[in-house]
């Protein structure tokens, strides 16, 4: 009873950081695993064995394949079918969202929500609306899309390694889709039909256009013989006074330098386009005798080239640069970037950016070499918006790339290698065959969810040791025994869908599957369709901003408040209820 309340504990902390979001969500698996193994419950040489599951290796697998693919260009094929939808909102719901399905039942839902941001942003402003209509429905795509497949989203694997531990082979890849097919096209038609209407018409934060309209911040300024700045270097004008300001072009005779280095060396008549609010650019005059150049209109041409650009970008929720400014974050110095504006909750923050924290959802607006941009974005986790990083790589690529990753589901599919081993080799095979290179593959695993996962398998098995899942399902099994025996499934489907909304999907699963299988051995029955009831429920995380990452990196470009996503998203949960309970029961009997 002692292990079994300790496990209890640990559980309801776990979740109350989960759900209140203070602590990232890897750090709290790392937590809820010491208190479990510290108490001995979980023996400490056992403690980090869940970093070798297989649910964790093919997790990381499926990342790095995502990568590949998108590198082939192959994900190009399936943008251009956006372009035919016209103006009806119906069509360019149902096919951003079915696109978004498609993509995500074959890799990270992430990545493919990422490739079609920008896709729906760019289709909405040239409807002339706000994205609002159609990021939720994205989001909500890549969730519906994960649950078809095994690899297609982390509670998928998680409940395919569970189902082997308990004596029987795990799960294929297409085993999932019986059920999650439906349930998809079942969701994808209500979202394009009716769900979309249900989303309230909200003001998107400022466009790219809006967030550049900063007259008061750039200005050109001459250097002249009285300023004494001709033969230094541009990093002297930021140490010659405390004030914030950031030189972003130069135009010298007639020749515009964007986003010169700061060790670029300034001479007489150079113009100086200067990023500055009105109080720090006075004090730099002062300081420095630099003189106002004519007062003229600058545009994005006027600080970008053939090769610097502007990108607009968006603050992932596992990025590294949360909580920093641009100054700790070293955006200049190590990636050779400049941040130009921020974006929160609709509207641009106009204190001095060097000072501004970075939160997740933030929108960005960077100016930087194309190159470095596109190199930076991964790392500083952020997300193009307005601009997308897909490189076509040909149709030699594309077929490579297709006729590997299709071997590994073949594979897979006919149970000839596990999944995890399947995948491995797909991925070496493209570092090979240079579809994505050795540092690309390493950067595209998202480290925090291989981390939350290593953690919360022992923390799954702890559950279990102490007699917690077994409880719960005493309980669970109690309270629907005045109904059908169908009930108990019904009634797991409800809560998982319920956690999930509060917590990460795949601590979902890994919390609910023990439970799931003791259900099903207090009722005597098949593990199958209580452990599906599961992965479906754990991929239903549509009534919050936080369940997901999906639903939160849409909430800021989409000017959603918190309490949206239940307006479209309670409905669809219902349907999906109403949907996937009989499928269940017809394609994986009870008994």
């Amino acid at each position: 009873m002692f292990d079994m309340a300790i496990v209890f504990g640990t559980l309801i902390l776990a979740l109350v950081l989960f759900a209140t979001g203070r602590v990232r969500y890897d750090i709290v698996a790392l937590i809820a695993l010491l208190i479990v193994t510290t108490a001995g419950i979980i023996d400490p040489v056992d403690a980090f064995l869940g970093f070798g599951h297989p649910a964790v290796v093919t997790v990381a697998a499926v990342l790095i394949l995502s990568k590949g693919l998108q590198n082939s260009g192959i994900i190009e094929i399936f943008t251009r079918w956006v372009t035919k939808a016209g103006d009806s909102e119906v069509r360019q719901v149902f096919s951003l969202t079915g696109i978004v399905a498609i993509l995500s039942a074959f890799m990270n839902n992430i990545g493919a929500l990422a490739l079609m941001l920008p896709v729906a942003i760019r289709t909405a402003r040239k409807s002339g609306k706000s994205p609002s209509y159609l990021l939720m429905p994205i989001a909500f795509g890549s969730l519906l899309g994960g649950m078809t497949t095994l690899i297609g989203t982390p509670p998928n694997i998680i409940i395919a390694t569970y189902r082997a531990q308990s004596g029987s082979a795990p799960f294929l890849i297409f085993d999932f889709a019986y059920v999650g097919v439906w349930v998809a096209v079942a969701g994808i038609i209500f979202i394009s039909v009716i769900g979309w209407r249900m989303i309230p018409t909200r003001q998107s934060p400022v466009s790219k256009e809006e967030l550049f309209a900063v007259s008061d911040y750039l200005t050109e300024v001459k250097v002249t013989e009285k300023s004494k700045f001709a033969g230094k270097i541009i990093m002297d004008i930021g140490t010659a006074t405390d004030a914030e300001v950031m030189v972003v072009a130069i135009v010298r005779k007639g020749r515009k330098i964007a986003a010169p280095s700061v060790y670029e060396t300034i001479f007489e008549g150079d113009i100086l386009v200067i990023k500055a609010n009105s109080d720090d650019l006075q004090t730099l005059l002062d300081a420095t005798r630099l003189e106002l150049s004519e007062k003229r209109d600058i545009s994005e041409e006027t600080i970008g080239s053939e090769t610097v650009g502007v990108i607009e970008a968006i603050v992932k929720p596992d990025s590294p640069i949360l909580d920093l400014t641009a100054h700790s974050a070293n955006l200049r110095w190590i990636y050779g970037i400049n941040l130009l504006a921020v974006a929160r909750e609709g509207g641009r923050i106009k204190d001095r950016l060097n000072s501004v924290r970075f939160q997740t959802g933030d929108i960005l607006l960077l100016q930087g070499k194309k190159d470095s941009l596109q190199q930076a974005l991964p790392k500083i986790g952020c997300l193009p918006l307005a601009e997308r990083g897909i490189r076509i790589g040909g149709p030699r690529l594309i077929f490579l790339a297709v006729l590997i990753f299709g071997s590994a589901l073949a594979i897979s599919a006919f149970g000839l290698l596990p999944v995890q081993v399947s995948f491995s080799a797909a991925v070496v095979l493209m570092i090979l065959t240079s579809i994505i290179s050795l540092r690309e593959a390493y950067e595209s695993v998202e480290w925090p969810i291989i981390i939350l996962l290593g953690a919360m398998i022992p923390v799954g098995q702890a559950l279990q040791i102490s007699g917690g899942a077994a409880l719960i399902a005493g309980v669970i099994v109690s309270a629907a025994s005045i109904f059908p025996t169908q009930a108990t499934l019904l009634l797991l489907l409800v809560i998982t869908m319920f956690l999930s909304d509060l917590v990460n999907n795949a601590a979902s699963a890994v919390i609910m599957a023990p439970i799931a299988i003791g259900i099903a051995y207090d009722l005597g029955a098949s593990i199958d369709p209580f452990l599906m009831a599961v992965a479906i429920g754990a991929s239903c995380a549509f009534l919050t901003p936080i369940g997901y990452q999906s639903n939160t990196l849409v909430m800021v470009p989409g000017g959603y408040l918190f309490t949206d996503y239940w307006r479209m998203g309670l409905l669809l949960e219902i349907i999906i209820v109403i949907v996937s309970i009989p499928l269940l029961l017809f394609f994986w009997p009870m008994y």
